[in-house]
């Protein structure tokens, strides 16, 4: 595991969004096996050199098994850097922090990344697609941010926090957004807010606040689609660098090909 780095460094942070693993290791999503998948971005990630921490949010197991979540760790763990992992609308909360916690994986609300915090917020509900921040994620992100007004803050979650134009997909997103920004409103440290759920990117401001959304590391949603709808464009993840003064440096990376054949008819999953 590699140790933190001071303060006057840059924090390279890799993350990794909708893994969507099965028990079976031969386990597909719309026809794309999620493993191999998983295999060939996480190759992708390791040539670009080594990063600090990787931020997983979400979705990592498609059937929330043991066995998926054994598979998540096995391949999380290539980069050798202190992974933290978050609970999406496929997962089973409990499961994450059982097998995803410990032995260099931390299921946690905060950390601090060299000058910066990172503050996790649980966005799954048990039973339900779409995400809610209930009354003590919304707590403990204003106590946290309040603790720390010095430090540039990034803020992470599993479902998209505010409409992305896509009508089916918006049906299943935080359903108190607004007050997640009116916490984020009153601190002005916070540089981003980042998830997943949205299988496609995103990148955009809000008052000064970067908005991001990360591609799936297997299938990927069509942008502005009116009913559920699937692009044939190759998965991927997101780099991040934190500079020490504030500044956040960001990028999508793709696989240069589809990892298989995706079923473009499929009408949901």
């Amino acid at each position: 595991m590699q140790q933190e780095r001071q303060d006057s460094q840059t924090i390279r942070i890799a993350q990794i969004t909708d893994t969507h693993l099965y028990a079976a290791a031969d386990g597909r999503l719309l026809g794309l096996d999620t493993r191999t998948c998983l295999d060939r971005v996480m190759e992708l990630a390791r040539r670009r050199g080594e990063f600090d921490l990787l931020v997983a949010t979400g979705d990592l197991a498609h059937d929330g098994s043991e066995a998926a979540y054994r598979a998540v760790r096995e391949r999380l763990g290539v980069l050798g850097c202190p992974v933290y992992c978050l609970p999406g609308n496929h997962d089973e909360a409990n499961a994450i922090r059982a097998h995803l916690n410990g032995d260099g994986f931390h299921c946690t609300r905060s950390t601090p990344a060299g000058n910066w915090q990172m503050l996790f917020l649980d966005s799954s509900v048990p039973g339900q697609d779409g995400g809610h921040l209930n009354a003590e994620e919304l707590d403990a992100l204003e106590q946290a941010l309040q603790a720390h007004p010095g430090r540039p803050a990034l803020v992470w979650l599993h479902h998209q926090p505010l409409p992305m134009g896509s009508r089916w997909l918006d049906t299943m997103a935080v359903d108190n957004g607004e007050a997640l920004f009116a916490c984020i409103d009153r601190h002005p440290q916070v540089r981003a807010v980042v998830w997943g759920h949205v299988h496609q990117p995103f990148d955009r401001q809000r008052n000064g606040v970067r908005l991001l959304a990360t591609p799936s590391t297997c299938l990927q949603f069509l942008p502005g689609s009116e009913d559920f709808a699937v692009e044939e464009v190759p998965p991927g993840y997101r780099w991040l660098e934190l500079h020490p003064d504030g500044r956040l440096d960001t990028g999508v990376e793709r696989l240069a090909d589809m990892p298989g054949q995706l079923d473009l008819s499929a009408r949901g999953y």
